[in-house]
């Protein structure tokens, strides 16, 4: 999560989630009476005398709304905010009119509590705003997958195709391969954020010349770019293939998606041993959460479907309120899916509780 002080007032944070843990986070922080302000689009009807108004045209509008609900949309991929406008910068949409906002990964919001926030509200913020971001690149002399990876969120760029043909040892002297390694760079540098750390992988000698375009020809610190052995595999499956390796827990050691991933394979070598140091299921997990016996818990949107989202709130809330870390991820990965096989939430405990 992206945190910056908001000039439009002392008590005023402008917030960029970046993954599902961050758009739960808002969920957890934004409450009713809280003013919210973003960019968005609604549908503005001209209604003239004795004629039908028309069917609008819908506008780009940023409004300021004043909290009455906040609620995961089906998904913690997607928050909506529901109230009544405030303030906005265009007259033609009226004041005091109900409008919801869906909030998205990547989607600047700005809150305001009208007070002074409380310790544990920037606590939050802070933890969420500790977020290790990377680019993924798996590239052969055929095609290269390019991926951005923002705590357990995982977005995939279209894949870039060099037009070699036959086999891959016959394109190695090829003019063309150069254009092609250079268009991968230059997406790269497109993307990359202040703090990213680019890691390169994929079979052959391909990946080494992709480190050396990237530092000689879009001037990228080597220190910001790794190379990686043990993923043979190109194209948007090689950055699957990458994200469900040992190399992925290696090279990425400190971010979430390495935790998370961490966290599930202790709970399945716990299941093979029969030891009984973790919990599977909103019952199970509710019950080690009253007795305080959990380390860290990672949830999928899943649960949302079968628990009402103000116990789930309420339990993580306790959770961490008893020093525990807790974990959002989305079905952009293998590891959403796996933890929504395992009952929605998974967690592992300090001590056996059965």
């Amino acid at each position: 999560m992206i945190v910056k002080t908001s000039g439009t007032s002392a008590n005023a944070f402008f917030i960029i989630p970046e993954d599902a843990n961050d758009l739960f986070t808002l969920r957890r922080i934004v409450e009713k009476n809280d003013y919210v302000i973003a960019d968005t689009s609604r549908v503005i009807k001209q209604v003239k005398e004795y004629v039908r108004p028309d069917k609008g045209e819908r506008v780009k509008v940023r409004v300021s709304i004043r909290v009455e609900q906040s609620e995961l949309d089906d998904a913690v991929d997607r928050l909506r905010i529901t109230g009544t406008i405030t303030d906005t910068d265009n007259e033609m949409v009226t004041k005091g009119t109900h409008h919801s906002l869906s909030v998205q990964a990547g989607d600047g919001v700005t809150i305001d509590k009208g007070r002074k926030w409380y310790g544990a509200e920037i606590d939050l913020l802070k933890r969420s705003g500790d977020t290790s971001r990377f680019i993924l690149v798996a590239v052969d002399t055929q095609e290269a997958g390019i991926a951005k990876v923002s705590g357990t969120h995982v977005k995939i760029i279209p894949n870039i195709y060099s037009g070699q043909s036959g086999k891959r040892y016959q394109t190695r002297n090829n003019p063309n391969i150069e254009v092609y390694l250079t268009d991968i760079a230059k997406t790269v540098s497109s993307i990359l954020g202040e703090n990213d750390e680019i890691i390169v992988f994929g079979p052959g000698e391909t990946r080494r010349r992709l480190f050396n375009a990237l530092v000689d020809k879009q001037e990228i610190p080597k220190d910001r770019v790794r190379v990686v052995d043990g993923v043979d595999v190109a194209g948007e499956d090689g950055i699957f293939v990458f994200l469900r390796s040992p190399a992925m827990k290696e090279a990425m050691s400190a971010s979430k998606i390495a935790s998370v991933s961490t966290m599930l394979d202790r709970v399945m070598l716990m299941v093979s041993k029969g030891e009984a140091k973790f919990a599977m299921g909103v019952p199970e997990v509710s019950q080690a959460a009253k007795m305080k016996a959990i380390e860290s818990v990672v949830f999928s949107d899943s649960i949302f479907k079968t628990v009402d989202e103000e116990q789930v709130v309420r339990m993580l809330n306790s959770i961490e309120g008893h020093g525990a870390k807790t974990f959002a991820v989305d079905s952009s990965t293998d590891i959403g899916l796996r933890v929504s096989s395992l009952g929605g939430i998974v967690a592992l405990l300090r001590y056996a509780v059965r």
